[in-house]
């Protein structure tokens, strides 16, 4: 088996291994257009874009049958030096063969390299043997955030990689940080520990209370603003600045 950073030869096989790993690992909780739209958002004609973005590692596995896994992170937070292991997919013929491992390894050894030193991923709560993968090999829980998937909101179990300082608590990863609303409303609480890529600059999670349970909305790292719509499938766009994200993942793990 080879390990290697991806090229834009590799796009079709990678939307391949990504429809037919989701299809078997979700079928039985989400329904079949929800993954298909995944697809064509997550893999469509912009994922060629994403090869050669600053900040993205992805990692292809390769046996003579050709591309069997792959793994996609990125680099994130104010100094780039959180690791976000986005997906880690294996051919559902060749789970069980090590693929999976070795496309972690090899993804955390690159994120370490780029500059990170936290590494996290988030895995689907219902996704029982993926939680699991990442518990067998090194991850510990750090808490639980809520996402939408279609028209569903499912739990996922946060997982981080580092050396944890008992004082800071479980929630400590999430440096929850009052900020007003501007509107009247008072202050939210943005979590600087829930980051995503945007095109300009990340977005955070923004809770209603301190107690981090009730999700307010996307806080924008480039304008500071908290005016942003989302649809469906978790684009967010800033209405102050025009930042983006791109559709979310659900599950950092191919089990």
């Amino acid at each position: 088996m080879n390990l290697r950073d991806a090229t834009e030869d590799d796009v079709e096989a990678i939307r391949t291994v990504a429809s037919r790993s989701l299809t078997t690992s979700y079928s039985h909780f989400l329904a079949d257009e929800t993954i298909d739209d995944a697809v064509a958002s997550w893999y469509g004609e912009s994922f060629e874009d994403e090869l050669t973005s600053d900040g993205t590692v992805i990692v292809v596995a390769e046996t003579d049958d050709g591309v069997v896994g792959f793994a996609q992170s990125e680099l994130v937070g104010e100094g780039h030096n959180t690791g976000q292991i986005l997906w880690i997919h294996v051919d559902p013929d060749h789970r069980g063969d090590g693929s999976g491992v070795r496309l972690l390894a090899r993804t955390r050894e690159e994120l370490l390299e780029s500059g990170a030193d936290l590494i996290r991923a988030t895995v689907l709560e219902r996704n029982e043997e993926g939680n699991e993968f990442y518990r067998s090999h090194g991850f510990e829980e750090a808490g639980t955030v809520e996402i939408d998937v279609g028209d569903e909101t499912h739990t996922e179990n946060v997982f981080v990689e580092r050396d944890f300082d008992a004082a800071d608590g479980d929630d400590g990863w999430r440096s929850l940080t009052p900020v007003a609303t501007g509107n009247g409303d008072g202050e939210v609480y943005v979590s600087y520990g829930e980051v995503t890529r945007g095109s300009d600059a990340p977005f955070y999670t923004a809770y209603e209370s301190d107690e981090g349970t009730r999700r307010y909305g996307w806080f924008c790292g480039n304008c500071d603003s908290l005016d942003n719509a989302m649809d469906a499938m978790g684009r967010i766009e800033c209405n102050v600045c025009g930042n983006r994200r791109k559709a979310t993942r659900w599950d950092a793990s191919y089990l």
